[in-house]
């Protein structure tokens, strides 16, 4: 596998690993004013189809600390920190989602020809689109809107608190699939893609500690 197509499969990866659990807010909200999260993690799991192209190309997955790999009977993926978060939790209208946040970690992919590793992972939520940037084997690399979020279909807890108060909140098994974008990024590089923009290429959990912005 040629360079071109080593960076290629590490954008596909990279993708869903990107997505950040941020809540809805109004669209013209001034910076700052989304509230915080704090003590979180992310944790994306790659479904079978995911695993049959890193198979195809005959690529293994490594975590990059303090990010770490878990596998159960849910199927493999990664675990990472989150390093910051903004963001304002609805309860009501999750596809209106919107907020940023980082994440502590990465991953190398691994092939017989090298490897590929993605750090410094950060994105920008909005209306269910994640678009991002992190550094590819050191070189700050962006995503434009490469993969759809599919919060709704996610399932959401959280604690009974107070109103004003610190509130753990957790979405879980939400649906990432490829953007059309994304889809064309794939096709121009590797021919046509065996996926659609319907497929599921992974599912994301996430679970922090939201803090409502002060008065």
């Amino acid at each position: 596998m040629n360079t071109t197509r080593r960076s290629a499969l590490g954008a596909a990866l990279a993708a869903p690993l990107l997505t950040r659990f941020t809540g809805t807010a109004s669209a013209d909200a001034a910076p700052g004013k989304l509230g915080s999260i704090s003590d979180g993690w992310v944790e994306v799991r790659w479904t079978q189809e995911a695993q049959t192209q890193l198979e195809k190309f005959g690529a293994v997955v490594e975590a990059v600390a303090p990010a770490r790999l878990v596998t159960d009977a849910s199927g493999p993926g990664v675990r990472f920190p989150v390093r910051s978060g903004a963001g304002d939790p609805s309860l009501t209208e999750l596809p209106k989602a919107q907020g940023d946040g980082a994440l502590e970690g990465g991953i190398v992919v691994r092939t017989a020809n090298g490897s590929v590793t993605l750090t410094e992972l950060s994105s920008d939520l909005r209306s269910e689109l994640a678009a991002g940037k992190c550094l590819v084997n050191g070189v700050s690399a962006g995503h434009d809107a490469a993969v759809r979020c599919g919060l709704a279909e996610g399932v959401l807890t959280t604690e009974s608190v107070p109103p004003g108060k610190p509130m753990k909140v957790r979405l879980a098994d939400v649906p990432l699939r490829p953007t059309g974008e994304a889809l064309d990024v794939y096709t121009a590089v590797l021919g046509a893609p065996p996926i659609t923009a319907d497929t599921v290429l992974a599912h994301l959990t996430a679970e922090g500690v939201y803090h409502p912005p002060t008065a």
